[in-house]
């Protein structure tokens, strides 16, 4: 994907409308947030825009969650019940990936991430995201790992279970049908 190549319109059109619907069925997550400011910056972002599509085509159900002051930017997560479908069974990273020999995946959550122009999620922000919702009750969500964890080719992810959210530890390489990663585009 070309991060810089503007959608067709009619499809530009049919993301909109249903980022707004989302968005107006979800106020609780963007609390003074006004759709039309959101979409105004949106119109101006042909390359977001893209980004979101990618999101959204991947079932992720991309949300605007929250606005960067410092920035002047919204924050869009995807929101979806479990991980996102079209990102799962994935490592973690490219390294990890070329580290396996055999039954490789056919992605890794950074690798993927990048091609779509989003970020994984922190630890922090998957802690936030889930201030807002019970996600990965089910299924669990890379998250980016640091340096120090990543260098013993380690990885961390995320879920919710027990009423709590928990960030776990596996090898970077492997991979699983019920693990994915949630990306954040900041607009």
């Amino acid at each position: 994907m070309s991060p810089n190549k503007k959608l067709p319109a009619q499809q530009s059109k049919e993301l909109l409308r249903a980022l707004k619907t989302r968005f107006e069925k979800n106020m609780a997550r963007h609390k003074g947030i006004a759709w039309a400011d959101v979409e105004a910056k949106l119109e101006t972002n042909p390359g977001k825009l893209r980004s979101l599509d990618e999101m959204e085509s991947t079932e992720g159900e991309p949300d605007v969650i929250g606005y960067d002051k410092k920035t002047g930017e919204y924050l869009f997560v995807d929101c979806s019940a479990e991980s996102p479908k079209g990102r799962r069974s994935v490592c973690y990273d490219h390294e990890a990936l070329e580290s396996r020999k055999e039954h490789k995946p056919n992605h890794s959550a950074v690798g993927m991430a990048e091609e779509m122009g989003i970020e994984l999620l922190t630890e922090e922000q998957y802690r936030e995201l889930q201030k807002l919702g019970k996600f990965d009750t089910k299924t669990s969500s890379w998250i980016v790992t640091p340096p120090d964890i990543r260098k013993l080719k380690g990885a961390l992810f995320g879920d919710w279970r027990y009423g709590h959210v928990f960030v776990y530890h596996n090898g970077a390489e492997s991979y699983y049908a019920a693990r994915g990663f949630r990306g954040l585009l900041r607009v």
